[in-house]
């Protein structure tokens, strides 16, 4: 019963940025967790970051932590990726995902899934 739309993808030269939002409709609880993750072309869909709708602590990605900022705006029931700094690396089809209770960084976990939107990074 979540409905997730994700918008702000787009082309982009690296070293610039971009900024990813999730917009939730429908049925939502406080204590879900929202996270980022993203798939490239024959690759493992990975984590990239995670927050409760409601706020609190935010995880990242090893790779990712300093140059991408997940927030949320529960007014407008929206979850944010900020992207700086971009790499070539960085592209993909970018999800968000949702789950009701705890923190995890396995895809498998989560129940409520965006249809993506596509981030490619030039050179």
């Amino acid at each position: 019963q979540v409905q997730l739309v994700e918008s702000g993808g787009g082309l982009v030269q690296a070293g610039g940025s971009l900024r990813l939002s999730c917009a939730a409709s429908g049925r939502t609880f406080s204590n879900y967790v929202v996270g980022w993750f993203r798939q490239a072309p024959g690759k493992e869909r990975e984590f990239v970051a995670s927050i409760r709708w409601s706020g609190g602590s935010t995880y990242y990605a090893d790779s990712l932590k300093g140059r991408f900022t997940i927030s949320r705006d529960n007014a407008k029931n929206t979850v944010s990726l900020q992207m700086n700094s971009l790499k070539p690396e960085d592209t993909a089809v970018y999800y968000c995902a949702a789950r009701p209770g705890a923190y995890y960084i396995d895809f498998q976990r989560y129940d409520y899934w965006g249809q993506g939107t596509q981030v490619t990074v030039s050179s």
